[in-house]
């Protein structure tokens, strides 16, 4: 495949006015970025698309991403993250079929797709989990061609134990709900099926595995234990949650005196915190934990549409970057973000440390299109695979229409990106050297045909919806008076802006 005469966006060289190339692929990989010959030479074997006019850039990374909900796009206002998860979390449903996972799976593929994702962190939960589902999923990735880094989320202790006040709260004849419907009998063991599954070969190329304990205080000690072992086992990184919520972290005051009231402290006695560890959220992250996680050289995904809409806070961001901390950008679950828009993750990211901080500085938007390519590759050690456009980098790349209103006058294509785009000048992507999108048509994915799948199998999954909700609602206010008791309780950090 032969990419004629772009401007490919490198962020080492003229990030703002980026020059003209040609970009020539190989087997799925990048072999020359060159200057466009003034007289281009004929080839009959290669495909040739014309870029001329218009930007390319490296296939974005969404580091953070939970395909489970994607069937619950808009079904929330914002709300506080305890009372939500309830209602988004597989295990408050029952069991799903083979086809709704499948298609589950492919429309959020497809979302990313059209946004300029080329790779996705699903930090998936399925319940209960079995080698035969997860390989659905591994399926519709494929089938959509995009690349994921797919982790398989566990835990093992109930929120009646994790969340403050829950059990002065809720009332007992109402805190089995919390559990959602009774376990199938003869569930396989987790670890024998993250063990195979970790040990299988992906033909295609486009998997790659990674261990997922849910958040640290949502496991026992000796399950901790267990995933540190199963990631050296099969040299994996590892995904998990940190400190979404001030729940979150008053809890880890609380329960966790042992570990000076740290999650990062247990993190590192079992072994688990390191370069291969990346941690999603981390908005009640203290400076003494900022500081141990840069020295361990891990990882931190900032997820901002989702904190805001679950209440959270705003995530330390200068304190982050200042620390050297590497920093990726997520677009976290359908149902708290309602988009997988990296566009607006990167918006975000810039602004949100512009209103917490009122001195200039980091980040701005050569630093969110970082945290969107190469730093997301980083989190699964990809660096050297994906996230730039160089030869030997697998070809990962989005073609954006530079004619659109966004771009005109063309001013600064890093700027531009970031604080313009939504992702309506998306025009063309590229995942490994095949392409999955051409002039804002899916190639890869009937879109007609998925649309008529999901109308067979939506009316079942929103009939057990309705059901859950309404589980729910009856928790809301005992839920809501928890979180005020949480908020009267001092950390000695604050991330919320009105207080």
């Amino acid at each position: 495949m032969l990419i004629r005469g772009g401007h490919v966006l490198d962020l080492d060289q003229a990030p703002h006015r980026p020059g003209e190339r040609d970009i020539l692929i190989e087997n799925g990989r990048i072999v020359a970025v060159k200057a466009p010959a003034a007289k281009p030479a004929e080839t009959s074997t290669a495909t040739v698309i014309d870029a001329r006019g218009k930007l390319v850039v490296p296939g974005f990374v969404n580091a953070h991403y939970h395909s489970h909900d994607v069937f619950l796009k808009g079904c929330f206002d914002p709300s506080v993250l305890e009372y939500w998860v309830l209602n988004a979390l597989p295990r408050s449903y029952p069991p799903r079929s083979d086809e709704e996972i499948r298609l589950r799976t492919l429309l959020g593929a497809v979302e990313c797709i059209r946004g300029g994702i080329t790779t996705a962190q699903d930090m998936l939960t399925v319940w209960p989990l079995t080698v035969g589902q997860v390989d659905v999923v591994r399926s519709a990735y494929q089938e959509a061609g995009l690349r994921v880094i797919l982790g398989l989320q566990v835990a093992d202790r109930s929120p009646m134990d994790t969340v403050p006040y829950w059990r002065e709260t809720i009332p007992s004849d109402l805190s089995d709900s919390l559990s959602g419907p009774p376990a199938p009998a003869r569930m396989p063991d987790p670890f024998d099926v993250m063990d195979e599954l970790f040990g299988s070969r992906d033909v295609s190329g486009l998997t790659t595995w990674a261990v997922a304990p849910s958040s640290p205080e949502r496991c026992s000690h000796d399950l901790l234990a267990r995933l540190a072992e199963l990631a050296r086992k099969h040299d994996l990184p590892v995904y998990s949650h940190i400190y979404i919520s001030r729940a979150e972290a008053l809890n880890a005051r609380r329960g966790f005196q042992a570990f000076g009231g740290s999650l990062i402290a247990l993190l590192e006695r079992v072994d688990l915190l390191g370069p291969r560890l990346t941690l999603a959220h981390g908005v009640w992250l203290s400076d003494e934990e900022i500081a141990t996680i840069a020295a361990a050289g891990a990882s931190v995904v900032l997820n901002p549409l989702s904190n805001l809409k679950n209440k959270n806070g705003v995530a330390p961001i200068r304190a982050l970057l200042a620390a050297g901390i590497n920093l990726a950008l997520g677009c976290d679950n359908c149902s708290c973000s309602d988009a997988q828009n990296i566009f607006q993750a990167m918006k975000m990211f810039t602004l949100l440390a512009a209103i917490s901080d009122p001195e200039e500085g980091q980040p701005d938007a050569i630093d969110a299109i970082r945290a969107a390519t190469t730093a997301g590759a980083r989190t699964a050690g990809l660096q050297d695979q994906i996230g730039a456009i160089r030869p030997g980098m697998r070809a990962d790349l989005v073609i954006i229409d530079a004619q659109d209103p966004i771009y005109v006058p063309f001013n600064s294509a890093a700027r531009q990106i970031v604080y313009g785009e939504g992702g309506r000048a998306v025009e063309t992507v590229i995942i490994d050297g095949r392409v999955v999108m051409r002039d804002r048509k899916m190639v890869s994915v009937d879109e007609a045909a998925l649309r008529r799948e999901l109308d067979a199998v939506l009316p079942t999954f929103r009939r057990d919806a309705d059901v859950v909700m309404a589980r729910t609602a009856k928790l809301r206010p005992y839920i809501l008076e928890a979180n005020r008791r949480i908020w009267t309780q001092d950390l000695g950090i604050d991330r919320y802006l009105s207080r």
